[in-house]
């Protein structure tokens, strides 16, 4: 619904209001309506981030297309969902082209200290000296029943009718 008004389009002269009044956005943004009855601009940002500066860069935006479009009388921008965003030659010029970069050096860490090494290995031969000496938790659950039977006086570990199958076989 696109309303011609003195001076061209809304719609038409967008990307050009954009990059004069809001650079960092260029590419970024669609103008996709513009309802001259409600005096409402639509814009669909490429991201949600884009769309909350869009939000914050209203005001400047609407001055911006007042003033480049003379009767147009924008009061209202509706930022809708985010969408893919193509570019025109207008706003692809204005985008800066990311220069290639040469290939960062890795960075060669110092070798550590002597006695750091040290206290690094006696840690990790401690920590598996340790884990040697844990009891799995069925071996400990089976001396823990040995001691129990030791302590009421009981021969055996096992349930009462194994004892006394033993003490009659004996």
């Amino acid at each position: 619904m696109v309303a011609p008004v003195a001076g061209g389009s809304v719609l038409a002269d967008f990307d050009t209001i954009l990059v004069a009044a809001v650079p960092e956005l260029s590419g970024r943004v669609r103008g996709v309506a513009f309802d001259a009855d409600t005096s409402r601009m639509d814009v669909v940002p490429d991201a949600p981030a884009v769309g909350t500066q869009l939000r914050w860069s209203a005001p400047k935006l609407i001055a911006a297309t007042n003033e480049k479009v003379p009767g147009a009388n924008v009061r209202v921008l509706r930022v809708l969902a985010p969408a893919s965003v193509r570019a025109s030659p207008i706003t692809a010029a204005a985008t800066p082209v990311p220069q290639p970069t040469t290939a960062a050096a890795p960075v060669q860490r110092p070798d550590l200290p002597e006695d750091y090494r040290e206290a690094l290995e006696e840690l990790r031969a401690k920590t598996a000296a340790q884990q040697r000496v844990r009891l799995s938790d069925a071996s400990r659950a089976r001396a823990l029943q040995r001691l129990a039977a030791e302590r009421t006086g009981l021969t055996t570990i096992g349930p009462p009718a194994m004892a006394m199958r033993r003490n009659r076989a004996a």
